[in-house]
């Protein structure tokens, strides 16, 4: 294994060793739900199947995550580590926000209809 690779699982055993708070044991996070560690997959999953503007931010996020752990790749520290960190939790937190919306969306459109029409046979 690579050095990088190695202080990853010693990251990884540190944090599962750590006792978690009843707040934080029920709480999903973005890397919980999607593996890739920049969800580019998931901001271009978002501009195809979302609100593209909202997908646009993700991918934008997405990027800045992955193009700061290139160019941090030497530097491992606490703070860039945080940095890259930030940026792949916004890219997520944009994609899932575009798919929701768009979803909100499709199944709000029909129900705004049906209540223009029952409004529309009061006025009637």
């Amino acid at each position: 294994m690579c050095e990088q690779e190695l202080q990853a699982v010693k990251v990884e055993d540190a944090l599962l060793e750590q006792p978690e708070s009843r707040a934080d044991s029920h709480r999903i996070t973005c890397h919980d739900i999607c593996k890739d560690p920049d969800h580019r997959k998931l901001a271009i999953c978002s501009i195809i199947c979302g609100l593209s503007c909202l997908g646009i931010m993700s991918l934008m996020y997405s990027v800045k995550a992955r193009e700061t752990r290139k160019r941090l790749q030497n530097e491992n520290t606490q703070e860039t580590q945080q940095m890259v960190q930030n940026y792949s939790e916004k890219a997520c937190k944009w994609g899932i926000g575009s798919i929701v919306a768009w979803v909100g969306l499709i199944l709000i459109f029909p129900l705004l209809l049906g209540f223009l029409s029952y409004v529309v046979t009061f006025i009637d």
